[in-house]
């Protein structure tokens, strides 16, 4: 549960966050509302939508849950034209919603890997495109992009939503230059997140032999949600990174990302599986919500609350993710000047 903050002097938005019946989606929704935002809840699940509402309502806010699944393009519109009938116009935008497959790249069917990218990637498309049919005539509005540091790093087993978090991240790219070239009052930005304590690994279709679980250090989706609210409030930064590891890992690829292939070929299976063997007849969301009409509400946490921080040491990194990047992009040219330095020459 969480409590209203009071914020007499913000004014309310409208605001739509897809994916908002569980995870990082729940949790933005609640944070968006304690703000006293009116909020819409997209998502597939009717349970998690409902319970995800009620906790906004018992709190005095106001709540909108729409069942849709965003791989479809005429569903998001249907919503976007919905809450603008029933909310107002459209403030803010998040596109959190996706699904994934926990294997080998070998073992993912084609089909599984269409619908990973259709949700994962086009989602985010369908949901950007319908919030800028709105916001951009009215020159005003915000489209937040869910990201994650795998945006940038692929790591093995998690090839499908690698593929479609590197798509959004280009795609993204392209339309925040469109937009600064018709100085545009509409704004994109991006959120880049570290490994959560989500439901995720526990509905995530799964081929190996032992439970998912996120790669350590693990945060709540809480620091999460205040990023991201944070970022529909300040959409003209570029993107934001949110935690020590987000900041360390992306720096770490800008710099030696070969040997960041090596590190992660020997750890990246051991650090990504419980010792929990995977039960057998698991159920997954790929194609269906487990948190449907017959399903169960799964809320915005996972199973490893015990090990996840609700708070990192890491604002400042944020703040300052411009200087970052350039003291990386610095240390990179001069290891690849010492490198060369070094380099035997060619006969």
């Amino acid at each position: 549960m969480f409590q209203r903050s009071g914020h007499g002097s913000q004014s309310p938005r409208v605001v739509v966050v897809t994916g908002a019946s569980g995870g990082v989606g729940r949790a933005s929704a609640r944070a968006f509302a304690a703000r006293g935002d009116r909020v819409a809840l997209v998502a597939r699940g009717r349970n998690g939508l409902d319970a995800a509402a009620d906790e906004i309502r018992r709190a005095g806010g106001t709540a909108l849950p729409l069942e849709a699944d965003v791989a479809d393009p005429r569903a998001v519109e249907d919503v976007a034209a919905r809450v603008e009938r029933e909310l107002g116009p459209i403030d803010v935008w998040v596109n959190d919603a996706f699904t994934t497959v926990f294997a080998e790249f070998t073992d993912i069917e084609p089909d599984e890997f269409r619908r990973v990218t259709e949700v994962c990637y086009l989602g985010y498309v369908y949901g950007t495109q319908a919030a800028l049919r709105r916001m951009l005539p009215r020159d005003h509005g915000v489209v937040v992009q869910v990201g994650s540091a795998l945006a940038y790093r692929g790591i093995p087993l998690q090839s499908a939503y690698c593929g479609a978090k590197h798509a959004i991240q280009g795609w993204n790219e392209a339309v925040r230059c469109e937009l600064l070239h018709r100085r545009s009052g509409v704004s994109v930005t991006m959120v880049q997140l570290p490994a959560l304590n989500t439901p995720q690994f526990d509905w995530s279709l799964s081929r190996m032999p032992y439970r998912p679980q996120p790669v350590p250090p693990i945060y709540q989706p809480e620091l999460a949600a205040r990023a991201v609210v944070h970022a529909a409030g300040r959409p003209r930064r570029r993107e934001y990174w949110v935690g020590a590891s987000t900041v360390g890992t992306l720096l770490a690829n800008a710099v030696a990302p070969g040997l960041l292939d090596r590190y992660l070929a020997r750890t990246g299976y051991d650090s990504q599986m419980t010792d929990e063997p995977m039960p057998p007849g698991s159920r997954d969301n790929l194609w269906e919500p487990l948190d449907g009409i017959d399903g169960r509400d799964f809320g915005a946490h996972g199973r490893f609350g015990e090990r996840a921080a609700s708070r990192a040491p890491q604002p400042w990194a944020s703040r300052h993710h411009d200087a970052l990047a350039l003291a990386g992009v610095a240390a990179a040219t001069a290891a690849a000047g010492l490198a060369v330095r070094h380099h035997p020459r060619r006969r």
